[in-house]
């Protein structure tokens, strides 16, 4: 069975469309709607168009994703938005790739195709670049489009996938889950169109940006603790002998150390850049551990699919 997800919030303009698109290009998937707490009878428009509606009353994208993930059982799922900006003849191409490709998830890649030029929003390209180059240099991928809200998934990937993010952030952490435990990930180019007039973007440049961008550092931290700390312990390391040669050379030409207060900072940045490096060596034993679990837990999973198939 193939689901498609579709989570809204007051998509009333465009949601018939959505639904009834994917409807024709995959008429045996079944099409759910995950209202969250919309105001413009957008729940009852999608449940008109033939999709199923169930409500996530934790307002964020990543709540309703949460609950889907948690909730549908089927071999292939589809991720897309309710604001009709991605066009559904793609979904059955994405559908192959996970049911006949094994792939666990495809990349519905915007910035490839038509992003550029259709979407209007100041300084959405300019953050979709900034991501991508971020998240690609530090899990060392080649993923093409790290934002997009257009995917499918495999059942491994949605059932082993712990959801943390709340709001629009959760595509970078998926994107990242995926590339952290070797997740076959394919990206597949697909067109993207604006909002038609009167459709308004829930998500707030500034705001859910600054949200992104912490997300990329905390799971660098968590997946990659040895490499940020490692950073860390540089950096207050060089602070402390930034410090400490001035006092070094004077010492050389008048044997005095004239500058105590100087020194003792030097000394505590050096003591700090030890204690980050032992923290990151520690926690990188950590994280390997928890890898070793993952896959034990992912063998685990794929055998209680089997059962359930």
């Amino acid at each position: 069975m193939i689901a498609v997800l579709i989570p809204c919030y007051n998509e009333a303009k465009t949601i018939e469309k959505v639904v009834s698109d994917f409807k024709k290009v995959l008429p045996e998937s079944v099409i759910y709607v995950y209202d969250n707490n919309s105001t413009d009878g957008t729940d009852e428009i999608a449940r008109a168009a033939g999709a199923i509606v169930k409500y996530e009353y934790r307002q964020g994208k990543g709540n309703v994703i949460r609950s889907m993930f948690r909730d549908i059982e089927a071999d292939c799922y589809i991720m897309t938005d309710g604001d009709d900006t991605y066009p559904a003849e793609y979904a059955r191409q994405m559908a192959e790739l996970v049911l006949e490709k094994n792939a666990d998830m495809v990349v519905g890649d915007r910035l490839t195709a038509t992003y550029f030029t259709e979407n209007k929003r100041a300084f959405h390209n300019t953050g979709n670049k900034l991501v991508r180059k971020l998240v690609n240099l530090i899990f060392k991928g080649n993923i093409t489009d790290i934002m997009t809200g257009y995917r499918a998934f495999s059942p491994m990937f949605v059932k082993s996938f712990p959801i943390q993010s709340k709001g629009f952030e959760i595509e970078t952490e998926m994107t990242i889950h995926a590339l952290d435990k070797n997740f076959h990930v394919v990206s597949l180019p697909v067109d993207y169109r604006d909002r038609p007039a009167g459709s308004v973007s829930k998500l707030n440049t500034v705001s859910d940006g600054i949200k992104v961008l912490k997300k990329i550092v905390r799971l660098f931290k968590d997946y990659k603790p040895l490499a940020f700390f490692g950073i860390v312990s540089l950096l207050f390391a060089l602070a402390g002998i930034g410090l400490f040669i001035p006092i070094l050379i004077e010492f050389f030409k008048t044997g005095l150390v004239p500058k105590m207060p100087t020194l003792l900072g030097a000394s505590v940045f050096v003591i700090i850049s030890m204690l980050s490096l032992v923290c990151g060596l520690v926690l990188d034993t950590v994280a390997k551990k928890q890898r070793d679990q993952f896959e034990i837990e992912m063998n685990i999973i794929k055998m209680l699919l089997k059962k359930h198939n």
